[in-house]
């Protein structure tokens, strides 16, 4: 069932600013954050150093400082930067709608998050792959297949089966969404979970939503 979102519904559901959680997602994991803060230790230093350099006659020196205080906010500014682009690709669509459906397969796979080389006890080099178990929902609604939600499995995702309800903002170029573009993370109402790779949905507002557009229509 797909009910089309009302003007300026999507734009309250996906916020052109970073969330908390977004903000928590696009920060990454801790070697991300450490090159995240060498970035702006080592930019703000040397840019620093020049606007000490060019205050002592050359009007470029507040400049200097500008962009000295800018590379030492980086691991702020950048995460939020990143987040804002990533929801602005939802955002952009002019159709959207909301989904409820439910799960037709859960599949799991495991992916390759990273590869690098390291020496062995032999001093030899070698391969190590770093690997993480993906699960993968099917959705579909009495019309039939919908699309597909994929994210990292943790542990509180073992309970979902096939037949759980979903709900999910749909997104497509064409307003009769003959076409789906993209889906938005999903929430599994009859477990309380949260699913998908990205949480763009702010996700009190999107329940709130469900509740008035959906209740109403039984």
């Amino acid at each position: 069932m797909l009910i089309p979102l009302r003007p300026g519904e999507l734009q309250r559901l996906i916020p052109a600013v970073a969330t908390g959680n977004q903000f928590r997602f696009a920060l990454g994991n801790p070697q991300e954050v450490l090159q995240r803060l060498m970035i702006a230790a080592i930019g703000g230093v040397i840019t620093f150093l020049i606007y000490n350099q060019a205050q002592l006659g050359s009007r470029w020196g507040p400049v200097w400082l500008v962009i000295s205080v800018v590379f030492f906010l980086y691991v702020l500014w950048g995460p939020i930067v990143q987040a804002g682009q990533r929801n602005a690709t939802l955002r952009r669509y002019p159709a959207a709608a909301l989904f409820e459906g439910e799960v037709a397969d859960v599949i799991t796979r495991e992916r390759v998050e990273n590869r690098h080389e390291q020496a062995d006890s032999r001093g030899r080099l070698e391969l190590v792959e770093n690997r993480r178990t993906w699960m993968l929902l099917e959705l579909e609604d009495e019309e039939g297949y919908l699309g597909r939600v994929a994210f990292p499995m943790e542990k509180k995702h073992q309970s979902i089966r096939r037949g759980s309800l979903i709900r999910c903002l749909v997104l497509s170029e064409r307003k009769d969404f003959s076409k789906i573009g993209a889906l938005s993370d999903a929430w599994l109402p009859g477990m309380r979970i949260w699913v998908g790779e990205y949480p763009f949905l702010l996700r009190p507002a999107f329940e709130e939503l469900c509740q008035l557009r959906l209740n109403s229509r039984r």
